[in-house]
């Protein structure tokens, strides 16, 4: 069976409005015999007269007459989807969007990150999912809208990533510790007992390569999988946890904290998400907003 002329859609719904033929060819700025000739196509593709000659004038037939809501409707469907998009409304806006994150930035960022999007688009919800791996899956099915974090080797390589900012590594130590008095050295700060940061498990990181090349070593006592709970130990224990300063701003509340007397590297957080959201306004409206949000969230003081 051909496929249908989705061009005589439009004929069709200005032949039914206007119920003339004659009026129908100005509308469309057609010709009347070349109008004569596409209503013939449509009975044709239809199997219905649609318009019959009542005296000086055409009748719609019941099939016409069941027919015009429905086109009209295909009509403004169809260009409503090629027309480009147009302002968002943002007051009107109701749509859930989800973003996994790892721990800490829920707290240090979602406070303004919510508050800024209950002022302009009250209908927007946020939903934060905890980022346990850096698989791109979830991006690339939509179960996610948006992710953030240090992309790596499993960062799909279609996606689209920005830089949101970038964080320093930090020592923080409960008041009463050794290391919340005095100078910390990179002496000092290897002869402690450390709590290490990893969702893999290992003992190893970043800050034992630096401490090597400083011809030190340090005594990791216990692993976590997140900032969190390293945080908690090191309030309740005489542990040294060494996290992201800016990822653990609101986190670190009444605890000491001090710049690392080693250079271990920074990192770069960034948001990413799949490209078939790249040009959608409410998409891009939302990133615009965890961006600035980040960008002007301060780093916490350095003193203890």
């Amino acid at each position: 069976m051909a496929r249908p002329d989705l061009n005589l859609l439009t004929t069709l719904d200005v032949l039914l409005t206007e119920g003339s033929v004659a009026r129908a060819a100005r509308r469309l700025r057609l010709s009347p015999s070349a109008m004569s000739r596409a209503l013939a196509r449509l009975r044709d593709a239809t199997g219905d007269p649609l318009l019959v000659r009542a005296g000086r004038g055409l009748v719609p037939t019941p099939r016409a007459l069941e027919l015009r809501d429905r086109v009209g409707q295909l009509v403004k469907d169809g260009e409503a989807v090629l027309r480009p998009t147009e302002m968002l409304d943002l007051k009107q806006l109701s749509r859930t969007f989800t973003l996994r994150t790892r721990d800490g930035f829920v707290e240090n960022f979602g406070p303004a990150l919510l508050t800024r999007i209950g002022k302009e688009a009250p209908g927007v919800r946020l939903c934060f999912v905890q980022k346990f791996d850096k698989d791109s899956t979830p991006l690339r099915d939509g179960s996610v809208d948006l992710d953030t974090g240090v992309t790596g080797e499993m960062t799909g390589p279609e996606l689209r990533v920005q830089a949101l900012f970038r964080d320093r590594f930090i020592g923080v130590v409960r008041p009463g510790h050794p290391l919340s008095r005095g100078k910390v050295t990179a002496a000092r700060y290897a002869r402690g007992k450390h709590i290490n940061v990893s969702r893999r498990g290992l003992a190893e990181g970043p800050v034992d390569a630096a401490l090597a090349t400083a011809g030190l070593e340090r005594e990791v006592t216990t692993i976590v999988s997140d900032f969190s709970a390293a945080l908690a130990l090191a309030r309740s224990a005489d542990l040294i946890a060494t996290v992201p300063e800016r990822h653990t701003g609101n986190l670190r509340t009444r605890l000491v904290s001090f710049p690392l007397p080693l250079a271990v590297p920074e990192i770069a957080v960034s948001l990413l998400w799949h490209p078939r959201l790249d040009a959608d306004p409410a998409h891009r409206w939302l990133r615009m907003c965890v961006r600035e949000v980040c960008t002007a969230q301060p780093a916490m003081r350095r003193g203890r």
